[in-house]
């Protein structure tokens, strides 16, 4: 075997055991998205609208089960985070997140009484 081929092949070694370990990183991100969409489905039941806090989170775990995917099928040879920066979350395109006004702070012009 010449050095060309054994190089190429200890690269699709390499590249097998790393898609192996991102298939278990897949498995345990769907269970953490399937958790944030349940979460999130209570949270819209109880306020009325969708958390932003959990729209912004399940969007970035979407987004890296689609690098891991865009990986393990050679569309890419990106290796997804931790080998790259964690997926930005975009903005939300259906309902508004549910947002809490800012509690007034009364004004406090006094001495404190003893």
């Amino acid at each position: 075997m010449n050095e060309s081929k054994l190089k190429q092949h200890e690269s699709v070694l390499l590249r097998i055991l790393w898609m192996l370990l991102f298939v278990l990183i897949w498995q345990l991100a769907e269970v953490v998205l399937g958790c944030v969409v349940l979460v999130q489905l209570g949270y819209r039941l109880a306020y009325g609208a969708p958390s932003g806090s959990l729209m912004n989170f399940g969007d970035s775990v979407s987004q890296y089960l689609a690098q891991i995917g865009r990986f393990g099928t050679f569309h890419s040879d990106q290796k997804p985070w931790p080998f790259a920066d964690w997926p930005t979350p975009r903005a939300p395109e259906g309902e508004a997140p549910h947002s809490v006004a800012p509690a007034a702070h009364p004004v406090r012009d006094e001495e404190p009484k003893l």
